[in-house]
This record gives C-alpha cells, sequence and structure tokens, in this order.
C-alpha cells in the first residue's frame, strides 16, 4: 500500500502522519491546491497512491458561511476533483466528512444511513464533497467525524485553555451536544477500517457525549483550572453558522467490524497529558 495524504498540516493529518505504518506522500494545501484538477491530476500520476486519505478542508464553519464560494471550491470542488483522480488512476479513496451533514433536530443520534439535511454552508460543501466521492469513486470509503481535537491545532481544548487564562470566567453553550473526537484516535481508527476492502460510509468518533459545556468542565477538571464555567444557550452565543442542536453521531457500520473508539474522557485525558511536551517540541 502506498498512500497519499492530502491536508497534512491540519489536525488529522498531522495524526496520520505520524501513525502511518506505511509507505506514504503527504500534501499541504500549501502544496496542493485541490480545487485545480490538473494539478491534482499530476500529483496522483506522480505519487501513483493505491489509498488517498483526503483529510484536507476548509474546515472554518463561520467562515464558510461568510464566503460560501471559498466553501463550496474547496470542500465540493476539491472532493469532486481528488476523487476523479482517484479513480482515473484506481486508488482507493477515504473522504473525511462531518456531523455538519446532518441538521441536528432528531433526539437520537445519527447513524450512517439517516437522512441528510445540513442547515449550515459548511456541511451543506461537506455533503456535496460526499456526493461527489460516491458518484466518480466507486472505491470509497466516506468517514465522519465530530468536534475533532489534537494537542496544538486551533481547536475548542486549546481555546478554552487559553481563554482561562485571560479571563476570570466563560459563558459555555449546553444545550449543542456531540463526540468530541481525538485526532490520534480517530486517525488510528482510519488505519484499521482501510485494512478492509469494506467501502462505504462509516462514522468514527470517540463514544460518549457531552455538550460544548461539559466538555469544558471536564477540560478545566483535568488541569486543575480553577474557573467558573457558565452554562448559556445557543441563543446566547451568537456566530455566523448555525451547528447542529444534536450533532451525536451512533457508529453502526465501523463497530460491526469490530472498530470503535475509546471514551471521549479517556481520549481527553491522553491528549492532555501529551500537550505539554508537544507544544514544547514546537
Amino acid at each position: 500500500m502506498r498512500v497519499m495524504i492530502t491536508g497534512a498540516n491540519g489536525q488529522l493529518g498531522r495524526a496520520l502522519t505520524r501513525t502511518a505504518q506505511v509507505e506514504h506522500v503527504t500534501f499541504t494545501h500549501d502544496e496542493l491546491d485541490v480545487a485545480d484538477f490538473v494539478a491534482v491530476q499530476q500529483a496522483f500520476i506522480t505519487a501513483q497512491p493505491t489509498l488517498i486519505i483526503h483529510a484536507g478542508a476548509m474546515t472554518d464553519v463561520d467562515g464558510c458561511e461568510r464566503d460560501p464560494v471559498a466553501a463550496y471550491k474547496a470542500n465540493g470542488l476539491g472532493a469532486q476533483n481528488v476523487a476523479a483522480a482517484a479513480d482515473n488512476i484506481g486508488a482507493q479513496l477515504v473522504y473525511v466528512s462531518t456531523n455538519f451533514v446532518f441538521d441536528g433536530e432528531q433526539d437520537a443520534p445519527y447513524h450512517e444511513f439517516a437522512a441528510t439535511h445540513p442547515i449550515s454552508v459548511y456541511g451543506a460543501s461537506k455533503l456535496a464533497g460526499e456526493r461527489a466521492v460516491r458518484a466518480l469513486c466507486p472505491q470509497h470509503y466516506v468517514v465522519r467525524t465530530s468536534m475533532v481535537y489534537d494537542e496544538s491545532g486551533r481547536n475548542f481544548v486549546n481555546t478554552m485553555l487559553r481563554l482561562a487564562n485571560d479571563r476570570p470566567s466563560l459563558r459555555v453553550v449546553a444545550d449543542q451536544r456531540g463526540n468530541p473526537t481525538y485526532a490520534e484516535d480517530l486517525a488510528h481508527a482510519i488505519w484499521k477500517l482501510v485494512e478492509l476492502p469494506a467501502f462505504g460510509t462509516y462514522h468514527l468518533t470517540n463514544t460518549g457525549v457531552a455538550s460544548w459545556y461539559e466538555w469544558a468542565v471536564e477540560i478545566f477538571r483535568l488541569t486543575g483550572k480553577q474557573i467558573a464555567v457558565e452554562p448559556i444557550s445557543a441563543a446566547e452565543y451568537q456566530r455566523a453558522a448555525t451547528p447542529p442542536r444534536n450533532g451525536v453521531l451512533a457508529n453502526l457500520t465501523a463497530s460491526a467490524l469490530g472498530i470503535t473508539l475509546p471514551d471521549w474522557r479517556d481520549a481527553l485525558t491522553r491528549c492532555l497529558s501529551n500537550r505539554g511536551a508537544v507544544l514544547a517540541d514546537g
């Protein structure tokens, strides 16, 4: 197996690169603009991967809402180009998607076969990418995930810790929930998945559910930070995009293959214990 990883400088891209046990080549956005089909095709022909993991995306949810054209160019057209180029060389493709493809209006967790209905540009652009992958590259895995974080990226964990150093208290949304997912665990799960020729759609998240508020409280408990955290409603926190109220994903298909991720609290503990060393390394 020879693997190509896009989005190599993102949270998941870094984790996939770090945990790879096979020959691999990586591309950052600066090195490969997936919205440029000619560039994508040439990169694939040159590298000749047997598997592409397309982790590159525009993941700034509010930024997507403010600039829909950029969102669809990166997440829709980019996925279309990657899928077409992958099929042209006979490669398999992993497309990393999101719980934002659902509207969050049902109370139960969303399984892989639930009807999609995005309520944000980010979710709609990622769903456009899913559809392109399914149409253009038969040998595909669509992997949806939720609330991804790592030790050093721009994410909720690091934002909470940074704000806690500057403020005496924080107000955090308590009526939106999902599955906080550690990029390292997600990467390991993807590597397990691609060992099997079981193409299809998968939900890969750490197990367990948390609201943003519950997640923040656990972050501060584990780090010993003494800070007041006030639960608020999503209506009290104005932002450009509307996240799903219920962003919880159910793992039906991967669990049937024996692939499950650890509990989110265990993952958070490991991430925080690794954080100091990662930041020290720069």
